[in-house]
């Protein structure tokens, strides 16, 4: 198969790997306006409402590893279009869904769906453009950027959708987005063959993690409802340290492993990966809650809430592009500390002068100026720390396990914190989100720490390789 080299054809396939990247970072954050009515509609107490976002996170996070695996056996077209298939029909699932229990299954449908997509994807991008690397930079600059933003405007267009049409609007929404993606793919983006037509599957590994991660997920968020001592919490935590342990057992026997732990020999990577843990811990687990104080304490319309959280949109764009060139004059470091600190001072002002019973928007602006603004400016300068820090052929699996890993941190952090906005009080719940800000300003702190102490080789950057997510 020859590279696709006319640049317009390149545009093309940056549209259709650009649909389906929307779609999966729109569906990370446009439930979180949408889940006071979605409770109330099924009858739904909050810990289930959690598992309408961590059954998603987490099904993304545990089948990204066998994704890229399968990407790579049949060709990452054929994988690409079976995304958008399966991610449609999991958002009709979701659209009908008749309780939460059918719902959050579907979720987790849905996030198998993304895994089919995001690495295949990138696959597709790689290959059109193979004979220019700078290219290939400035295309999943713009790939990921797509990402950005639409994680960062799924609050508002959940909050118009809600506004018109109700809360399962924003779930069939996706299946017109899915249709255009899938057709322009047929149309424009080559058949791409199978390339490991021997590779085995670490069958064994990807069950030993999803029953550790669904274990420490699950007893996460039933910590709070149901108390340390209940059956169900002990049972989670239990089975999270017993498969958790085969599985690095498994890990190091197999001539295959899904996750390759000599990885973690390198203090570059694994602080890193470390790096994005915090940064999505901290993100999606403060969006979850500020949604909540919002309607609940402020008294904003699902529409409100919605339009309360677009500044973080134009700041992701702004920051995304400033980070790109700071890379490119002072490395990486600069811009993974810088913008650790200015996460950090983000979620400390709000919970110091914006958190109040009778908050105005003017009051939470600046936080919702400056976390955006610090994860814009570090995330991509991350993710090109972990694509230095291995050999070039294991570039997409380490990417994978850095997407895994951050898609764990987000499942938990939105677990964590909404423990703490539980409370039926006003003041008990403005307590819990000003303890989940300073504890998100704490852990970018630390993540600024983290990064100082990175070094990876700036090489890749001089040759335009350098790319990152916003994801």
């Amino acid at each position: 198969m020859s590279t696709i080299q006319q640049p317009s054809a390149v545009r093309w396939i940056l549209a259709a790997t650009s649909f389906a990247f929307v779609i999966v970072q729109l569906d990370v954050t446009i439930v979180n306006v949408a889940l006071p009515q979605m409770g109330a509609d099924l009858g739904a107490r909050v810990a289930d409402l959690q598992w309408v976002v961590d059954a998603y996170t987490l099904g993304f996070a545990v089948f990204l590893l066998s994704a890229g695996a399968l990407g790579d056996k049949f060709g990452s077209r054929r994988m690409f279009l079976a995304g958008f298939l399966f991610f449609a029909a999991a958002s009709l699932a979701c659209g009908f869904a008749p309780n939460a229990v059918f719902l959050n299954g579907a979720r987790a449908l849905q996030g198998l769906g993304a895994a089919l997509l995001v690495p295949s994807s990138l696959a597709i991008l790689n290959h059109a453009c193979a004979h220019d690397k700078k290219l290939l930079a400035r295309a999943i600059g713009l790939w990921t950027a797509a990402g950005g933003v639409s994680i960062a405007a799924g609050p508002v267009v959940g909050g118009l959708l809600l506004s018109v049409a109700g809360w399962r609007s924003i779930f069939l929404v996706n299946i017109p987005i899915c249709a255009l993606g899938f057709l322009l793919t047929l149309r424009v983006v080559p058949q791409l063959p199978g390339k490991l037509q021997s590779r085995s599957f670490d069958v064994l590994g990807q069950l030993l993690a999803i029953l550790a991660l669904t274990g420490l997920v699950g007893a996460v968020i039933e910590f709070h409802p149901l108390g340390m001592r209940h059956p169900l919490v002990l049972g989670g935590f239990l089975l999270a340290l017993i498969a958790g342990a085969a599985f690095i057992r498994v890990e190091q026997k197999t001539s295959t492993p899904m996750l390759p732990l000599h990885f973690f020999r390198q203090f570059s990577f694994t602080a890193a990966v470390l790096f994005g843990v915090l940064v999505n811990f901290s993100y999606y687990g403060v969006i979850f809650v500020l949604s909540f104080y919002l309607q609940k304490i402020l008294g904003y319309s699902t529409i409100a809430a919605g339009l309360a959280f677009l500044p973080l949109t134009g700041t992701f764009i702004f920051s995304n592009l400033v980070s790109g060139w700071l890379i490119g004059r002072v490395g990486l470091r600069i811009p993974m500390v810088l913008g650790g600190l200015i996460g950090a001072s983000g979620y400390a002002l709000l919970a110091g002068l914006g958190i109040t019973t009778h908050a105005s928007f003017i009051d939470l602006l600046p936080g919702f100026v400056l976390i955006p603004g610090g994860m814009g400016l570090a995330v991509p300068a991350m993710t090109t720390s972990i694509l230095s820090s291995v050999e070039k052929a294991r570039s997409g699996t380490a990417s994978a396990v850095l997407n895994a890993a951050r898609q764990v941190g987000g499942a938990i952090g939105v677990a964590v914190f909404g423990a703490l906005v539980s409370g039926g009080a006003d003041g008990e719940m403005i307590a819990g989100v000003k303890i989940a800000l300073l504890t998100a300003s704490m852990m970018l702190m630390a993540a600024a720490g983290l990064a100082y102490w990175i070094r990876p080789s700036d090489a890749s950057l001089a040759r335009g390789v350098g790319v990152g997510t916003t994801g």
